[in-house]
């Protein structure tokens, strides 16, 4: 076979990435996934019983979906087969499917691994249900999505989601220790330069492999420093999906540092969905929305501020514009905090739905026709700004309803005062019978 290779002018290995040459041969060699992979992790405790569940495999790009499937089937003794949902159909389904009961019928099991399973329609998906329910395969799906979002309640049901974690930088330092072993030289890089590259991968494994090759490949005669290596390899955009999940997560953390007053850590989630290409008038809903929800009375200007940071954005666009959501950001994470406004809305909201076809009562009801004052509309209102104090204490719920209390402010910021002015009222309209 070498001589046939030879005469062709080929040998008899291609060459490959360093990604692809470093590719792990057992389970214990896979990095950053020991809460998975370990003696006691789920996955290593099936490896080693040598029988296999199906399961989801859902992390970010390069932690090691597909090299985990590879393995898991060579430790259980399973035939791996492998099928991308990008490039497969229902045909190509029907054929594993078929070769996989023709190998349990020699004993056979199957582990059939698809990649980028999300990719598949919910009838794609349940294809997949008799043939795992019978035991023909053992799915084990990969997917860089929120299965539940992405996958069938049927399929999951079925299956163990397993979540890997973004390789951290002792993981991605395992990495290139390795790839300059494999290399036999180090990378030409100053310390700083290192980290930096490290920081760059962003915690994907096989783009940081990818990178080294890079360097290898140019084979500078001198270290490298970070200067350096910005001009050699090219800024990676983040990974930030605007219409997925991240998108979610990384508003709900600008949401909640705001709430949790912490400017330095929401101008940080401002930053990174701004880096990621998120519409910045996205992020100028939700700070408005901040400010309504999280802030109200307590600082009543935080609102007309919110409007007017997206104003300022409208009007003079990226990256100017950029600097006013900033300003707001800080601003609603360094206020005085009170949600009282909005779990009063949600209570007087539900009392409505509860009560929704009382009247109001007859002395604050209008009266334009004879007919309306005959029947006592408006018949015994008092007009507050002439009454003792400018507070009549009458009362202004449905008659039959009990009064009830939906407004409790904190009493911090702004809505002290508010506090103040309405626990006198409520002593007066207490002593006046309201």
């Amino acid at each position: 076979m070498a001589d046939l290779f030879e005469a062709a002018g080929l040998t008899p290995h291609a060459p490959s990435p360093l990604a692809d040459r470093l590719r792990p041969q057992s389970l214990d060699e896979v990095v950053g996934q020991d809460h998975l992979l370990g003696p006691e992790g789920p996955i290593g405790r099936m490896a080693q019983a040598r029988r296999l569940a199906s399961m989801i495999l859902w992390g970010p790009p390069g932690t090691g979906k597909t090299t985990i499937a590879r393995l898991l089937a060579k430790a259980a003794g399973y035939e791996f087969q492998q099928l991308s949902a990008v490039f497969s159909g229902v045909a190509d389904l029907k054929k594993a499917f078929e070769q996989a009961r023709m190998r349990r019928s020699a004993g056979q099991s199957t582990l059939l691994f698809v990649d980028e399973i999300h990719r598949f329609n919910r009838a794609q998906q349940d294809g997949f249900l008799p043939f795992v329910e019978e035991g023909i395969v053992t799915l084990v799906g990969a997917t860089t999505e929120n299965p539940s979002f992405e996958l069938n309640g049927a399929l999951l049901s079925r299956c163990q989601v397993f979540v890997l974690k973004r390789l951290d930088d002792e993981a991605l330092g395992a990495l290139l220790a390795k790839a300059e072993a494999h290399e036999g030289r180090e990378l030409p890089l100053t310390a700083e330069a290192k980290d930096a590259l490290t920081a760059l991968a962003d915690g994907d494994g096989r783009y940081l492999l990818t990178l080294a090759e890079t360097l290898f490949n140019i084979g500078s005669a001198t270290p490298l420093d970070t200067k350096d290596l910005g001009q050699v390899l090219q800024k990676r955009s983040p990974a930030y999906d605007k219409d997925r999940e991240g998108h979610y997560n990384l508003i709900s953390a600008l949401h909640k540092s705001i709430r949790g007053s912490d400017p330095d850590a929401a101008l940080y989630w401002l930053a990174r969905m701004l880096d990621g290409g998120e519409d910045p008038l996205f992020i100028a809903r939700r700070l408005i929305r901040a400010a309504a929800e999280d802030i109200g009375e307590a600082d009543p200007m935080a609102l007309v501020l919110a409007n007017a940071a997206k104003d300022t954005y409208d009007f003079l666009g990226s990256p100017e514009g950029e600097i006013a959501l900033a300003q707001l950001t800080v601003h609603l994470a360094a206020a005085p905090k009170s949600n009282a406004v909005y779990k009063a809305f949600g209570a007087a909201m539900k009392a409505a739905r509860e009560t929704g076809s009382l009247m109001p009562p007859a002395h604050i009801l209008n009266a334009p026709t004879r007919l309306m004052k005959d029947l006592g509309y408006g018949k015994g209102y008092s007009y507050d700004p002439d009454a003792q104090g400018g507070f009549s204490g009458q009362n202004y719920f449905p008659d039959g309803m009990e009064r009830r209390k939906f407004y409790d402010p904190k009493g911090d910021g702004a809505e002290a005062r508010i506090k103040e002015r309405l626990d006198r009222w409520a002593q007066m309209r207490a002593e006046r019978g309201g």
